[in-house]
């Protein structure tokens, strides 16, 4: 039995134990870290079917038909790096290096895989990725009031006595947060409050699910603290000690009353008012705010109304008190090898990655007024499947004027629509260092098997690439391991050699700065009621000055009447599982949820063949009447593969990518549309 790491940081990157016999993955079960503690999640414990699959891409190939047409030919490794360079330094010396993208996101989140592709770009001046996908909106919203990335202890939620899980959904997307949760209930009599628009796996087992409409968190959160002021929850000692612009907050919130918010949020008052009394009767109550803040146009709005409830009630002070969204700051991690930083040169654009669409449509707005791109090379992303607007993405990718270059374990939806295609190596199958969003260890992934056929790394190929582009910097001269180590000891950790000792580092801060009572992480250490919007991003222009409801969702119609929210499917969470057989097979086939009462409007029923559709597309897929959200909501549970849908397109080809304020991001929960029966 092996030690080693989840890559894909849901945010959990879990620790496991991988047997491993005759190069064969033999079992993956969950680690004794003492957050993972023993418990991961049925895909990841599978990862063995990924590994050994018989479609996994064991040699570069090239394309000799058109785009798309799924004709490839077989090219040396060395050749396809020649041809890769090629199109690299044609594409700058027409254009511009700008017109060079690397393109990456979260198919594995370890330091040196992940990153070496920015070492390139810095080193290059080609265009940087500006990370939006998952996590700009979120970053903004937590850091608006609280100032850093960062927060308790999740482990702590064994020793709280309300759990409130607000916009995630961690029976699909973090089960071994759930221990914890449990651990509290059976050994504190702990509440689980969940909010979320429909009726997930985790709601289902709360003590109290409430379900307001996509995109009104911040009216629910802003009742709530209406409450605790107005019933005398507000801890008013903490509050001059830690906070600012306190008596504006107090005096803004007299008319968002829990009968304003009812009408926004479609809840009753009599469940705000419930869930405001329990919140504000229970000091050791933790929120544990999820990925559903950064998938709305207001999301940060609403996740910076959200942190300001501990706040006003003081839970931060508590063991088991207070609020957390990701850790990712507590790691202080110094990147200057793995991305290159020392070389990064003032003055190059950074391109939104959730607007690949626009920008491979030579859009001038995406484009930021420079040049357009014609070569990309794609890791650790399968964006045609992934990104909004997944129909100009896919359009984009298949222009005969931009040269596509994918490294990938399969020929993906964006794989088969490149010019080149190089294999790549499974987490298992190289070596890294792995931080985490979702608790507070560093651990190390050392490659457990030989890469079959000519699968090769990313840290590999990118120093390949450098050695034929002419780029030239430490960290491309260093093994992964080399890398690893020497990040490691940059950054206050020892080096490889005490991580692998000690098989984990607990990177966790005192209990005082994790919850902030050294001070808020803005330069006078106090929690902000009314952020800097500007100072977090260029779109900030219209947000409001203090907690509210911010209503700049997609506009629905009479023809949209419907609002649509596309979180990850339990046996999927993104692309990297839909290669699962057993995946597959328990998650059936593309389904949207919808309330009975619309179905029988509609005179669609459980397991009919539906269209769902707006200006930019639509699709079919079956549905399912389930209870337990609003009604005019339509859930579609994603990623699959735009192959499993009825006409080849896949949910994302209706969702925009129209930035979000103040920073970008992508708003995969924000869509109108229509239903109809096929």
């Amino acid at each position: 039995m092996a030690r080693t790491v989840c890559p894909h940081d849901c945010p959990s990157a879990c620790s496991l134990d991988v047997q491993v016999a005759d190069g064969r993955v033999v079992s993956v079960k969950g680690g004794d870290n003492p957050y993972t503690a023993g418990v991961i999640c049925a895909k990841v414990s599978r990862y063995g079917e990924r590994v050994h699959h018989p479609d996994r891409i064991l040699q570069p190939l090239e394309r000799v038909g058109p785009k798309g047409s799924g004709q490839w030919r077989p090219i040396a490794w060395d050749a396809a790096l020649d041809r890769l360079a090629g199109a690299f330094t044609e594409a700058a010396e027409n254009h511009g290096p700008e017109a060079v993208w690397p393109y990456n996101s979260g198919g594995t989140m370890g330091l040196v895989q992940r990153d070496s592709i920015h070492r390139l770009t810095h080193v290059m001046g080609y265009s940087r990725r500006k990370r939006t996908i998952c996590t700009s909106i979120a970053i903004a919203g937590w850091s608006a009031g609280v100032g850093r990335v960062a927060g308790p202890d999740p482990r702590e939620m064994a020793l709280s006595d309300l759990i409130v899980v607000w916009g995630g959904n961690p029976v699909s997307t973090q089960v071994n947060a759930m221990s914890h949760i449990s651990r509290a209930r059976k050994t504190r009599g702990a509440k689980l409050v969940v909010i979320d628009p429909y009726r997930t796996g985790t709601a289902a087992a709360a003590d109290l699910h409430l379900a307001p409409r996509p995109g009104t968190d911040g009216a629910l959160a802003c009742a709530v603290l209406h409450v605790l002021f107005r019933d005398g929850y507000a801890d008013r000692t903490y509050l001059a000690a830690h906070a600012e612009d306190t008596a504006a907050l107090e005096a803004h919130l007299a008319t968002r009353t829990p009968d304003w918010a009812a009408a926004i949020t479609g809840l009753t008052v009599a469940e705000i008012e419930a869930f405001a009394a329990l919140y504000g009767a229970t000091p050791r109550s933790y929120i544990r705010c999820g990925f559903g803040f950064t998938r709305t146009r207001n999301g940060a709005v609403n996740l910076h109304a959200v942190t300001c409830l501990p706040t006003v009630t003081g839970a931060w002070q508590h063991e088991g008190g207070g609020a957390l969204w990701q850790n990712a700051a507590i790691f202080n991690w110094d990147k200057t090898l793995t991305e290159g930083l020392d070389v990064k040169a003032p003055g190059v654009r950074e391109l939104d990655m959730s607007r690949i669409g626009a920008i491979l449509a030579d859009d001038p707005d995406a484009l930021q007024g420079g040049p357009p791109v014609r070569a990309m090379l794609i890791q650790s992303a399968n964006p045609a499947a992934s990104a909004p607007d997944s129909n100009r993405v896919r359009a984009g990718l298949m222009r005969p004027d931009v040269f596509v270059a994918v490294h990938e374990q399969f020929l993906t939806e964006t794989a088969a629509l490149a010019d080149l295609v190089l294999p790549a190596t499974t987490f298992l199958e190289h070596d890294d260092i792995y931080g985490a969003g979702g608790h507070s260890h560093i651990q190390s992934g050392p490659a457990l098997l030989e890469p079959p056929g000519e699968c090769r790394s990313n840290h590999d190929v990118i120093a390949a690439l450098a050695g034929r582009l002419g780029a030239a910097h430490a960290g491309f001269a260093l093994s992964a391991r080399g890398l690893a180590d020497a990040t490691l000891a940059r950054s206050g950790w020892g080096g490889l050699d005490r991580l692998e000792q000690e098989r984990w580092i607990d990177a966790q801060p005192s209990f005082a700065e994790s919850h902030f009572l050294t001070g808020f992480g803005h330069p006078d250490g106090r929690f902000r009621f009314s952020p800097d919007w500007s100072a977090l991003g260029p779109r900030a222009a219209g947000m409001p000055a203090l907690p509210d409801h911010w209503a700049v969702s997609e506009p629905g119609d009479a023809e949209r009447p419907f609002r649509m929210v596309a979180p990850p499917a339990r046996q999927f969470l993104n692309t990297t599982f839909t290669n699962s057989p057993e995946s597959i097979r328990r998650e059936g086939r593309p389904t949207c949820l919808l309330h009975p009462a619309d179905g029988a409007r509609l005179g669609i029923a459980t397991g009919d063949a539906v269209e769902i559709g707006n200006t930019r597309g639509r699709v079919r897929l079956h549905a399912r009447l389930a209870e337990g959200q609003p009604l005019g909501i339509v859930v579609v549970e994603s990623l699959w593969p735009s192959a499993a849908f009825s006409g080849g397109r896949g949910i994302n080809a209706l969702i925009g990518d129209t930035p979000a304020a103040p920073n970008d991001g992508a708003t995969f929960h924000d869509t109108a549309v229509w239903v109809r029966a096929a």
